[in-house]
């Protein structure tokens, strides 16, 4: 019953709600698209649609070892979607090897999440030493969630900008 959930805990459940939900519109978007749709650039001279992918998986895989919640589960990606601009790498994960690990990093990382208690949630992450935490507690874990979650917003909002639209008659 909803009246017996804490503050917390629905301030918890509306964190998790909105990280599936862009986490979910993000996997059918680019799950429907073919490889060589996912070549398209955002924008003339911008990222392909693939690397765009790519990238929100690999950031969302940083989360691990700054939540605390272990090592990355794809390291390489860094390279492929991070560190180096697009078409700067030799070589990235195609389209398949993008979605298995889109896939599994979310899944891994919504368990991890979904496991933690409100004071859990309030602990600081691994990127703020303790003292700077005594002085900044808002520097948390949940406020990494809400953050990585807008970034996952952001590039939703550009890759769906290559969607063809219907001509009104």
């Amino acid at each position: 019953m909803q009246q017996d959930r804490s503050s917390e805990e629905r301030m918890i459940d509306a964190a998790l709600r909105a990280w599936r939900f862009n986490a979910d519109r993000i996997d059918a978007f680019f799950s429907a698209l073919s490889q060589n749709q996912l070549e398209q650039e955002i924008a003339p001279g911008r990222n392909r649609l693939i690397y765009l992918w790519g990238h929100i998986a690999a950031v969302n895989d940083g989360l691990f070892p700054l939540l605390g919640l272990g090592t990355k589960l794809y390291p390489e990606m860094e390279a492929m979607f991070i560190a180096n601009p697009d078409r700067a790498a030799v070589t990235i994960y195609s389209a398949e090897q993008v979605k298995r690990a889109w896939s599994h990093i979310n899944e891994e990382l919504f368990a991890g999440l979904s496991g933690w208690s409100p004071m859990e949630w309030l602990e600081r992450h691994t990127a703020v030493s303790v003292d700077d935490f005594l002085q900044e507690p808002h520097r948390n874990r949940y406020t990494v969630v809400l953050s990585r979650n807008t970034h996952m917003a952001y590039h939703f909002g550009q890759a769906i900008l290559t969607k063809p639209r219907e001509k009104k008659s």
